[in-house]
């Protein structure tokens, strides 16, 4: 089963998380878990709410962290994961045998050697030294 499946009533859900109904009324009011609601304003819990539960009692009775507190770990590790499936997206993106530009050891930006760039005849400048000791004059 899909464990984001809102499929749990209430009741149900207290008794695996091994709380009282009350106190996930409480959590949602304070945002800490956001059950689905039915047409008839009733929650309904995933398996991945009970988890998040679950970490709240834990992070309450066992590491005495108080409600703002969880609520903030909890706005943090999602950051973290909305962050990391972000990178992963990019990466699926960025073949980095197809690099264009990187930094060298001194910070400084140049064209990678693997890129189709790097070997690529470059353009004659509009002006080159007739010789070193004379300034610059444009070619026609």
């Amino acid at each position: 089963m899909d464990e984001d499946a809102k499929v749990y009533v209430i009741s149900v859900a207290a008794q695996l998380a091994g709380m009282h109904p009350q106190t996930l009324r409480q959590y949602d009011r304070l945002g800490l878990v956001r059950p689905a609601r039915t047409r008839g304003r009733g929650r309904r819990y995933s398996m991945r709410d009970i988890h998040v539960l679950r970490e709240v009692q834990r992070l309450s009775h066992e590491d005495g962290v108080n409600l703002a507190g969880i609520k903030r770990i909890l706005e943090l590790e999602e950051e973290v994961r909305a962050m990391r499936r972000q990178v992963e997206f990019l990466r699926t993106l960025v073949d980095p045998r197809r690099r264009v530009f990187r930094a060298d050891p001194t910070g400084n930006v140049v064209a990678d050697r693997l890129s189709p760039l790097a070997d690529a005849p470059r353009p004659r400048p509009r002006w080159v030294p007739r010789q070193l000791t004379s300034g610059p004059t444009r070619r026609e």
